[in-house]
């Protein structure tokens, strides 16, 4: 056995900041004492940042746990990247990554993905139980795979199967988007959106964590929208859509997620039926 004898310290803190906003979105999302999105009437208006941060509204619980996954998500992203700025990077540090990762990623969304559809089938109470379970193992699993075939020169601007913080968005971003629904808009018809949001997100998470297992070829956004040096008008672009995103806030968020799960995963699908379909006279 080989002993560390030392570590980077600030892309280790930066990564564990990744496993304490997972360990807190669990923490919220537990705190619901019965799960759901349904509530009568609008969510209570919160002043000071304590009830911000401590409300018994199920519905603003749940955006916080989403909030505090898309922060994970935030942290993960840094914390390679100051690594390689640092040239600290190290086996250790991916490890430690991916264990940060289960936690974040793959523990987290599938308890929320609990929270959010308590009422997903009558006739097999515990299904949603399965599919969050189903979830998780498969983001453990992606994660391992990940850790065994990366290699120091892989430039990661392509990953083997959908990334593990990219199908934690999506459950993450359909929890924020419920809340904006209800609190900013107080969408008459929030019961309705509601009872098919808890019959088709967990088809949907299973179908998330089949295509993290798979091949399908997925681009890293960061590494082929930011790295690097681009031209005037790729800067333009991206300021615009940014402003854009801004804008429209958490109603473009769950939309972007979900194209980014589904396109790679149609194109490829695409590419399997293209020779048959060519070879067809």
């Amino acid at each position: 056995m080989r002993p560390v004898r030392a570590i980077a310290v600030l892309p280790t803190l930066i990564t564990l900041g990744n496993l304490m906003c997972g360990f807190f979105a669990i923490v919220v999302a537990a705190r619901i004492a019965k799960p759901g999105l349904t509530a009568s009437g609008p969510s209570p208006a919160l002043g000071s940042p304590r009830e911000w941060l401590v409300s018994d509204d199920p519905t603003h619980n749940l955006m916080l746990c989403g909030a505090l996954i898309f922060m994970a998500m935030l942290f993960d992203a840094l914390d390679g990247q100051v690594a390689r700025i640092a040239r600290a990077t190290s086996d250790f540090g991916g490890q430690l990554d991916s264990l940060c990762d289960v936690v974040s990623f793959g523990v987290a969304p599938a308890i929320l993905l609990v929270k959010m559809c308590p009422q997903f089938t009558s006739v097999h109470s515990e299904a949603v139980w399965t599919i969050a379970a189903l979830f998780a193992c498969c983001a453990a699993l992606r994660l391992a795979r990940f850790n065994v075939e990366t290699d120091e020169d892989d430039d990661h601007g392509v990953f083997a199967g959908l990334p593990s913080p990219a199908a934690a968005s999506v459950i993450a971003s359909w929890a924020m988007f419920s809340y904006t629904l209800r609190k900013e808009i107080n969408f008459e018809n929030f019961a309705g959106y509601d009872w098919w949001l808890q019959r088709l997100l967990p088809p949907f998470a299973m179908l998330i964590a089949l295509l993290m297992v798979s091949r399908i070829p997925y681009p890293h956004i960061i590494t082929q929208m930011f790295r690097g040096r681009r031209s005037f008008s790729h800067v333009v672009v991206l300021v615009f859509t940014l402003m854009a995103l801004l804008t429209v806030r958490w109603y473009a968020i769950p939309a972007l997620c979900c194209l980014y799960a589904a396109i790679p995963a149609a194109r490829y699908g695409w590419s399997l039926l293209r020779p048959a379909t060519n070879g067809v006279t």
